[in-house]
């Protein structure tokens, strides 16, 4: 049994059964991977996988077994390789955070710069999509960590670590009728077009829940993964913008009233989370305690260990007047929308 083996196999798996897909994704031929899971079944004198004529079908009940045994395997060799390397005195090495776009554009370049500053052997890639997808390319070990928001359970399967929490806010155009409104109510909200973030108004989201509870039917017209481009159609008047409170830039959206919304909807957690079988490196440590607030090399393996319950959720700053919001890390003075705020 070869790790090469294993690596095909798993490669398979993860391309939908599809052995095409699979040889692209690892930059051989279709035959050789064909001939080289055959092998491997053929030398534990298993059926990994339930065939139809030359068409794989899917996993056996052994194959299931395999597989995860096959995905720990190689969990275990690329950790020996980065220890090997850190070991060895490397400073090399590459981090990759799969995140949503408001966190990408947002939250996350003054923290990156930091932390390209303090490690400069360190490349840098960003992978962005939905909680759920960044959470699938954490587990899949298509990325080191997953920053995203939502209810922890989205996570179940990884560490997870909080960042901070967040309120929504409601974004109009400054001669919008609601920014006349000292308050507006759900119902206020609702008698207006909607655009949001996708998936904001699924059967899981607790945006969708707080208008159901109060019996008001939302109006959504669009929806799209990037606040710029909510922000954009707002603009254009096509609606009102429902987003999170750390994409509103005072210098930027001048155009835009953005109205708190932290008495209307519950406040979200942003988490950064990663396989418990993950090795941390040094340069990773260094990112987790540069983000999670009072984190430390030994509250991040008691974390690991599952010996952590409890959460030190630091709150973004909430909207005082209606019309500003604050950078994220910027300082402000009383006469600002907020008081300070610094992971």
């Amino acid at each position: 049994m070869k790790l090469q083996q294993l690596r095909y196999l798993v490669a398979v798996v993860d391309n939908g059964l599809n052995i095409t897909a699979a040889s692209e994704a690892l930059f051989t031929s279709q035959p050789g991977v064909s001939k080289q899971i055959r092998m491997l079944e053929d030398e534990l004198s298993i059926q990994i996988f339930a065939r139809k004529g030359k068409s794989l079908e899917g996993l056996t009940d052994a194959g299931q077994k395999v597989v995860e045994r096959a995905r720990r395997i190689l969990s275990e060799a690329d950790n020996i390789k980065a220890l090997s390397s850190e070991l060895a005195g490397e400073e090399q090495g590459e981090l990759v955070i799969a995140t949503t776009p408001t966190q990408a554009r947002y939250v996350l370049p003054d923290m990156l710069e930091t932390f390209q500053r303090r490690n400069g052997g360190i490349s840098l890639r960003l992978h962005q999509g939905t909680s759920e997808q960044i959470a699938e390319q954490v587990m899949g070990r298509e990325a080191d960590f997953a920053i995203a928001s939502g209810e922890s359970e989205l996570f179940d399967d990884l560490v997870t670590l909080p960042i901070y929490s967040w309120e929504r806010i409601v974004l109009v155009p400054a001669d919008h009728k609601l920014a006349e409104i000292e308050k507006p109510g759900l119902a206020d909200i609702a008698r207006h077009p909607i655009i949001s973030y996708t998936y904001s108004f699924n059967e899981e989201s607790s945006l969708g829940r707080a208008f159901s509870r109060a019996g008001v039917e939302p109006n959504v017209v669009f929806t799209a993964q990037d606040p710029d481009i909510i922000k954009t159609y707002v603009r254009k008047g096509m609606g009102i913008g429902i987003m999170a409170c750390m994409a509103y830039d005072p210098v930027v959206d001048t155009d835009l009233v953005a109205i708190p919304a932290a008495d209307l909807f519950p406040s979200l957690t942003t988490w950064v989370g990663f396989r418990r079988d993950r090795f941390l490196a040094e340069y990773m440590y260094d990112f987790l305690e540069m983000v999670v607030p009072g984190a430390s090399r030994e509250r991040i393996d008691q974390a690991v260990a599952g010996d952590i319950n409890d959460a030190n959720i630091v709150p973004f700053p909430r909207l005082k007047p209606v019309h500003k919001h604050p950078t994220f890390g910027r300082k402000f003075d009383d006469n600002a929308c907020c008081g300070d705020f610094n992971l």
